[in-house]
């Protein structure tokens, strides 16, 4: 069974009664959202259509934690934003035009989202907070901060402190003249709900709850809180989250203690790594590959198939390289499969998870990529390339995968761009064997005659002219044949399927660029 199912069945049975599932997830908009972060959204996709696939109503949040403050100006934002450093990120300007930063990153994200289908109700908790909704709960925790305290306490190795105790307040309070959060508090007035502060900048202050609300609960206290206020069954959370004295389980003791809610189920997941580095991606420090950059080479399908194919707990890396052309082939051979009923029942939920049913017709990426570059990027070249060799695309079919082929070539993989020889190639003929140039001749004087240049007939007569009884030399000697083709034709070893190469280049071309006498 696939993992979203074994998450969903274990909801259901769990919750027998409950009329909607509310799943969730989230992040703080620190930067531009990776792909890293992407795992968090995508988890909690896959198990909501699972268990919408087995008849249950779902409610999926998304929560942006823009209330959280600015703690690292990332790569792509100027240096000259570190005097943010500590205001929340719905109050930082936007360092690319009008608006917050916060407000910036989250669209960027929102956006890339709908490529995927993915629709999640989103939540902003800058607005939340400052509208007072959890300004009880706010209550409640202070109320109970030495509990809180004491929960802490549990899951760390330092001895408890009863002066650190009574100091201890489970909260962020952004200054009323700074906006930072660069405050200590002095006193709590547990009958007005006032507290008394003092800042760095020299604002000495109070703040009232349910006033303007520049208080937002400390992060394992405000995400057993929101489990709460949601009522949420389900949220995944990265491995950083999920040890044995990660914030989930601190979190799960104080949602339990001091809100009365049992915890959601919960799964951690591992970190995606960028094949060829051991650098972890981070939005903060803007090492990141997003969604919108995956998106450039890769389908949306495609994207969804990579991250529900691996249990959350397995990691894996993206590669740019030729693991393009190995993802897009393996994606490709399991679509072929799904439509002829010849699939594995886990594949098939994968594909459906990942593609919600439907099968997007198009040509290969592997062929598409292996003569783009040899008819200039052209996209009608391409499609009369195609349709010679009996395969007919509309150009709304060829152009997804057209523009992500010419993408990953130009800036990804410039050495794939391949040309065609501008004149003979009268060095690499000469140095050929006597029977090597006869099969190029014999192939060549097939192009002049022949009328059909494609399917299996035309290829059967290219593979005659190497027949012999040995099959493991004629094979050989094809593999050969072909090697020299695309030699003379192109200047490289290997090459797209003769035929597509013949319509690719045109009859006319391959017989001048084959002919030395």
């Amino acid at each position: 069974m696939h993992w979203a199912y074994e998450i969903a069945e274990r909801l259901i049975e769990k919750h027998p009664t409950k009329e909607v599932f509310t799943c969730a997830s989230g992040i703080s908009p620190s930067g531009s959202v990776h792909i890293g972060n992407f795992r968090e959204i995508v988890t909690t996709f896959f198990v909501v259509r699972a268990l919408e696939s087995l008849g249950k109503k779902t409610r999926f949040i998304f929560s942006w934690d823009d209330f959280d403050r600015l703690r690292k100006v990332p790569q792509n934002v100027p240096a000259s934003f570190e005097r943010f450093v500590g205001i929340p990120y719905s109050d930082v300007p936007n360092p690319f035009g009008e608006g917050s930063y916060a407000h910036y990153f989250e669209k960027e994200f929102e956006q890339s989202l709908q490529a995927f289908g993915i629709q999640p109700e989103f939540i902003y908790q800058s607005v939340e907070y400052q509208s007072g909704r959890y300004s009880d709960y706010i209550r409640i925790a202070l109320k109970k901060r030495k509990e809180i305290y004491e929960i802490l306490m549990r899951f760390k190795s330092s001895p408890f402190s009863s002066e650190q105790s009574e100091a201890f307040f489970p909260i962020t309070l952004y200054c009323d003249s700074c906006n930072k959060d660069t405050t200590a508090i002095s006193a709590f007035n547990e009958e007005l709900g006032q507290i008394e502060y003092t800042c760095t900048c020299g604002n000495e202050g109070v703040q009232s709850l349910g006033g303007k609300n520049r208080i937002k609960l400390n992060w394992k206290v405000d995400w057993a809180m929101r489990w709460m206020m949601e009522d949420v069954v389900f949220e995944p959370g990265g491995r950083d989250h999920s040890s044995a004295t990660g914030s989930y389980n601190v979190s799960k003791a104080i949602a339990k203690e001091i809100f009365n809610y049992e915890a959601p189920d919960y799964t951690a997941y591992e970190f995606i790594g960028l094949k060829g580095t051991n650098e972890k991606m981070s939005s903060s420090s803007g090492n990141v590959l997003t969604p919108n950059d995956l998106l450039l080479v890769y389908t949306p399908e495609i994207i969804l198939f990579m991250f529900a194919k691996y249990k959350p707990s397995a990691s894996f890396h993206i590669g740019l390289d030729e693991d393009v052309l190995r993802n897009y082939s393996e994606f490709e051979r399991y679509q072929l499969a799904y439509v002829k009923g010849l699939i594995k029942e886990d594949i098939r939920l994968t594909l459906e998870l990942a593609c919600g049913g439907s099968i997007n017709r198009q040509p290969s990426f592997s062929q598409v990529a292996s003569i783009f570059s040899l008819i200039g990027f052209n996209y009608e070249l391409l499609q009369t390339s195609l349709s010679r060799t009996g395969e007919e695309y509309t150009m709304e079919e060829i152009n997804p995968i057209s523009d992500r082929v010419a993408h990953w070539i130009k800036y990804w993989n410039p050495h794939r761009s391949v040309s065609i020889n501008k004149e003979n190639n009268i060095l690499y003929y000469n140095n050929l064997t006597t029977e090597q140039r006869s099969k190029v001749n014999e192939l060549t004087e097939l192009l002049r005659n022949e009328t059909s240049l494609s399917g299996d007939s035309f290829m059967n007569q290219i593979y005659a002219i190497c027949e012999e009884d040995d099959k493991k030399r004629m094979r050989e000697s094809q593999k050969d044949l072909f090697q020299n083709v695309y030699q003379l034709v192109i200047g490289q070893s290997s090459g797209p399927r003769l035929p597509l190469l013949i319509s690719a280049v045109g009859r006319e071309k391959m017989v001048k660029l084959l002919t030395f006498s």
